[in-house]
């Protein structure tokens, strides 16, 4: 090559330098300082270097003759492999190099060509189309063998890469409040949970060996300006790649549309698949990807970064369509736990997509994903809020059987206890959204957490629940299983912040507050049911003024009937009433105990001398063992009871 460009320059010198020189002894010969004998020289000279360049150009015609021989070498190199099954690459490293070194004297005869200067004009172009031609199915073979090594040697995830691992409860809550129980909680399963790699972390997509192949296939075509049909034919190659992917993780690319039409079960399942998808997708894949496009485009510029995006746009834009169907979709309190996943994801993400896409041709996906997270937190703060609403209008019509908890009261309990998990994503979303203080809350600052916003939330959402169960204890006529209710829930809310993280959220003074709550309506109770019953064993001083014993035995033994009778009927009453708790229901029979029995002991003490022992129809034992029925749950009859004889 180097012999041949030396020859052409030395070929366009000595033409220039008898140009010259002919025009030098034209002028001198028609002097007339120059004689006839002088001036004859110099014509005859200027004959002979007139008969210089048809030389020249004779010995140029051989240069272009040899070009062609080269030519004809390397097609018929390049022309061999298209008769050819095999795949080039396939054939061993030997073969592979002598195809790119014919495809590279293509190029340089090419370029000899164009820049030769001989009188065979029409021989120079006939060999520069020659070679053009040759050049094409050239390129059009290297597409092939492109797109033959991606796909031959691609390499899918190593089996760790795969693992996920969680602690994150998943709330199984139904789309109304009667349905919840009261630890409506299952484990998530494995591959629901946070993937094991926190970064985004780099693979091989395709074997490590055949890197240093695609760079000189790039390298070649490059060169020959076919950089478009290499680039389409790469990003074209790496998104099947990217697809088969996409089907191995059990991913559809689903549309907008297709997903706002999806019932809540089948919704909820494409979520959890599109958290672990994302995460694998971002932190693992398109890292990869980006570092593959780096690995064999990296010497043109700004060219990977375009590929990179490009392969990027068929697989974001999906994922992100997803997610924005699911923030512009309307959701019930029950998916808030469900959105909150995602957009902790989004959020995790953030970073890796700046930096994967930091470059101006991944300006629109920067873009997209930012305008996303916004968007899907402005979604999962209207939907809390619209369950701190839901709660104070939540409406009832029933009475809720044996004054017991309220359905109402273990949903809310259980929904802000797991929320606690999310105060790091949920917090700073409700930041600048003021929350109705509760009276007397401006102490409940014992730790940190109980000055947050979701504190502030907690405590105003815990209002409305109270006030919605004052409601609701409203249908009970009985004022006392109004308070029985009321006790049963405010000790059920207390019980609930005592034992788990929310009591970092509340505080000790909301602890303590509300625990005095319960405790007033168990006083409230006993004494708006209690209080008659007792007062019939009460010494009354119009007895001791009896003159007739006759009428004070009359007057004692209807005290013992009237007591009878309104024990009795708080007996078969109350023993349908339902204190769940164990502990508390205890406490309050104790309490009950403590005063009917000392006072029922003291009555009998008092009247056995003057009424016969007929008439008292329960010992003290009796009364004792029939307050332990109270609170259970279950009405019971005094039909079959023990009753002293």
């Amino acid at each position: 090559m180097e012999e041949h460009e030396s020859s052409i320059s030395t070929y366009e010198g000595e033409q220039h330098v008898v140009a010259a020189a002919q025009h030098i002894l034209k002028a001198l010969a028609a002097s007339k300082n120059v004689n006839d004998g002088l001036r004859k020289s110099l014509l005859d000279l200027e004959n002979h270097l007139s008969s210089m360049p048809t030389r020249l150009a004779d010995r140029n015609g051989k240069g272009i003759w040899e070009l062609e021989r080269r030519l004809k070498c390397a097609e018929d190199k390049v022309m061999s492999w298209e008769a050819n099954n095999l795949m080039i690459w396939d054939s061993g490293p030997g073969e592979s190099s002598e195809y790119l070194n014919a495809v590279g004297e293509i190029q340089s005869v090419t370029q000899s060509l164009q820049t030769l200067s001989v009188n065979e004009k029409g021989k120079q172009k006939e060999l520069v189309q020659r070679a053009d031609g040759v050049l094409q199915i050239a390129m059009s073979r290297l597409e092939e063998e492109l797109v033959h090594i991606l796909v031959q040697h691609k390499q899918f995830f190593e089996p760790e890469y795969m693992s996920f691992h969680s602690n994150r409860v998943d709330m199984v809550f139904d789309e109304s409040f009667g349905s919840a129980e009261d630890e409506p909680v299952e484990e998530v399963s494995q591959s629901d949970g946070d993937f094991s790699q926190p970064e985004a972390c780099t693979l091989d997509l395709v074997r490590p060996d055949v890197i240093l192949d695609l760079k000189c296939i790039a390298d070649v075509m490059f060169a020959s300006k076919y950089h478009q049909e290499f680039c389409q034919a790469f990003i074209t190659s790496r998104r099947h790649a990217l697809d088969e992917y996409f089907v191995i993780l059990g991913m559809e690319k689903l549309s907008i549309e297709h997903v706002l039409r999806m019932d809540w079960s089948c919704l909820n399942s494409e979520m959890k698949k599109w958290i672990r998808v994302m995460k694998i997708i971002v932190k693992v894949y398109l890292a990869s990807e980006k570092r593959l496009c780096k690995q064999i485009l990296g010497q043109f510029g700004s060219v990977y970064e375009s590929c990179f995006c490009e392969i990027s746009r068929n697989f974001m834009l999906p994922l992100l369509n997803f997610a924005e169907a699911i923030a512009v979709g309307t959701h019930t309190p029950e998916r808030l736990f469900r959105l909150l996943d995602m957009y902790e994801v989004l959020e995790d993400l953030a970073l890796v997509v700046n930096i994967l896409f930091f470059e101006e041709a991944g300006c629109f996906l920067r873009n997209e994903f930012q305008k996303l997270v916004r968007s899907f937190g402005h979604t999962v703060r209207s939907t809390f809020l619209a369950f701190e609403s839901t709660i104070a209008t939540y409406p009832s019509t029933k009475k809720f059987p044996g004054g017991g908890i309220h359905h109402l009261t273990k949903y809310v309990m259980n929904y802000i206890k797991t929320i606690t998990g999310y105060e790091g994503t949920l917090g700073p979303l409700l930041a600048d959204v003021s929350a109705e203080a509760p009276p007397d809350t401006e102490h409940d600052s014992t730790t940190a957490l109980a000055t947050c916003p979701m504190a502030c939330h907690f405590r105003s959402i815990t209002t409305a629940l109270e006030s919605n169960l004052r409601n609701k204890s409203k249908l009970y006529k009985d004022v006392s299983l109004q308070h029985i209710f009321m006790m049963n829930n405010i000790h059920y809310m207390v019980q609930k912040v005592k034992s788990s993280e929310l009591s970092q959220f509340f505080g000790d003074e909301w602890l303590r507050r509300n625990t005095g709550k319960f405790r007033h309506e168990a006083i409230s109770y006993e004494r708006a049911i209690w209080s008659s019953v007792l007062s019939m064993l009460k010494e009354d001083s119009k007895d001791s003024r009896q003159h007739c014993a006759l009428s004070l035995k009359a007057t004692l033994k209807r005290r013992c009937t009237d007591f009878n009778t309104a024990f009795e009927e708080v007996y078969i009453t109350q023993t349908g009433w339902f204190i769940p708790d164990p502990q508390l229901r205890e406490e309050l029979q104790i309490s009950i105990s403590q005063k009917l029995i000392h006072a029922y002991r003291t009555f009998i003490g008092r009247i056995s001398s003057s009424i016969s022992e007929k008439w008292i129809k329960y010992t003290v034992g009796d009364l004792e063992g029939l307050i332990l029925d109270l609170f259970q749950g279950s009405s019971k009859s005094l039909s079959n009871r023990h009753r002293r004889k």
